[in-house]
């Protein structure tokens, strides 16, 4: 009898219960990593203010890194999820093998097309040549170390697509709490500077990276398995990886023009106090995003496994069940985020130059989070299309999200109806509300029209 791993029970049986226990593990990995990503900032913001500089100019190429693996490793476990609710696990198995691949090719291919520029790119970025001597080494070694971060992606998207996030979490955890460790270490203790800050991201990476390939390649104990010899690409399974990786990397990316953006938007309606009042609202509001982001997974990998099973009624549980659990974790969060505005705005204005700020910051904390109630509606929405392989369906949500509607009514607000910071944050709002009324529409569209072609004899019956 052939072996299924408790993931794929998991993920073939109940989907509200899939969800609950899929999603868990990655909101407490992602909670670690983002305590990870403060801490490492303060540990190098002791260094000073040109070395913090140096590690923010890294930042808009290390997110294109990010991004093009993030995405691999969404496609390829939508394609694997698929297969397992379709019960081939051959094809479960050459879709993990080929998402592998695809992954080291492309952090080859960056660290070769990218690392010969890099001092061209941030010398084109007007950077001085004092910041240039901290930046230069710090990209160097994350560069290299491109292919190690895509492997680290894709292999946790792989256990994700089995639905084990379990041991993708533990992965992910142990990754970030080494590198919490790491950094006094490299940066103070051996007197590496910003350079040690990279070498503890590249040694973390790697301790995951060797666990997560640990469990794939010498453990062999999960649900595909992971074979080159004689191995050969299948065009139309890597077609499949591509359809939904390709659009989920440049979604990512789009919230980072997304920001730049509004950011402009902001500098217009506030100046540069505004743009401080933004940014450090922003970071909390994106913690709240935190839970939606886990949730996201599982809703990927359930209703990938019910699209494979022809099963319409169970994609479209997982898909509402996951809305409905977004919504009621985003309504205790930003009651909490709106109660404890004042305090929160303590974090940032606690000294007497930023605390100009405070004022406008505590509105922006009682204004901004509002639109996370409704978030759940368009991001699950693209969650789903990525499961079932739209992947440019959930691209064009994520640009409509992003970078159309949000930019447009923070401007028509906040610009051209004059209303200031408020108006802006209120347009973002706006933005926000309206494209998750279209996810929710284009989704219940898309599950009929998917129960039309899985159940024609049922129709449009619910």
């Amino acid at each position: 009898m052939e072996k299924t791993t408790k993931g794929v029970k998991t993920l073939l049986g109940d989907p509200k219960r899939a969800i609950l226990k899929l999603s868990l593990p990655m909101i407490i990995a992602m909670l670690v990593q983002s305590l990870y990503n403060i801490i490492d900032g303060v540990w190098v913001s002791g260094l000073g203010a040109k070395q913090l500089g140096a590690i923010g100019l890294f930042y808009p190429v290390f997110m294109v890194i990010i991004s093009l693996a993030t995405g691999i490793g969404i496609g390829g476990s939508s394609s694997i999820s698929r297969k397992i609710g379709a019960r081939d696990k051959e094809k479960a198995s050459i879709a993990a093998v080929t998402t592998i691949i695809i992954g080291l090719g492309m952090g080859l291919s960056l660290t070769l097309f990218v690392l010969p520029f890099v001092k061209q790119v941030f010398r084109s970025m007007g950077t001085d040549e004092e910041t240039l001597r901290y930046v230069i080494p710090y990209a160097k070694i994350l560069i290299c170390g491109a292919v190690i971060l895509t492997f680290s992606n894709v292999a946790t998207g792989i256990l994700r697509g089995e639905g084990d996030t379990r041991r993708a979490m533990y992965a992910m955890i142990t990754g970030s709490v080494l590198n919490i460790l790491l950094d006094p270490i490299f940066i103070y203790k051996l007197k590496l500077g910003v350079a040690g800050a990279a070498w503890a991201t590249l040694i973390s990476i790697t301790v995951t990276s060797l666990l997560t390939g640990y469990w794939l390649l010498i453990k062999k104990d999960t649900y595909v398995r992971i074979k080159f010899r004689g191995f050969r690409f299948n065009g139309r399974l890597t077609m499949e990886i591509l359809r939904v990786g390709i659009p989920a990397s440049i979604s990512q990316l789009s919230m980072s023009i997304a920001m730049f953006a509004l950011n402009m938007i902001v500098v217009k309606a506030g100046g540069t106090n505004g743009v401080a009042v933004f940014t450090s609202a922003w970071r909390i509001v994106m913690l709240g995003i935190i839970p939606l982001l886990g949730i996201a997974t599982g809703v990927i990998a359930v209703t990938g496994a019910a699209y494979g099973a022809k099963d319409i009624n169970r994609l479209k549980t997982g898909y509402f069940y996951g809305i409905k659990i977004g919504v009621i974790i985003e309504l205790f969060v930003v009651t909490l985020m709106v109660i404890f505005a004042r305090q929160i705005s303590f974090i940032f204005t606690y000294s007497k130059t930023a605390s100009v700020i405070r004022d406008d910051l505590i509105t922006a904390l009682r204004i901004l989070p509002l639109f996370l109630f409704l978030t759940p509606f368009g991001m699950f929405t693209s969650s789903m299309f990525q499961g079932i392989g739209f992947g440019e369906r959930a691209l064009a949500m994520s640009i409509l999200r992003t970078i159309i509607l949000q930019v447009f009514f923070g401007y028509l607000f906040g610009i051209v109806l004059h209303k200031g910071l408020i108006g802006v944050w209120f347009g973002i709002i706006t933005g926000n509300v309206t494209s998750s009324f279209v996810g929710i529409t284009w989704g219940i569209l898309t599950i009929n029209g998917l129960r039309n072609r899985f159940m024609p004899q049922q129709g449009n019956s619910q």
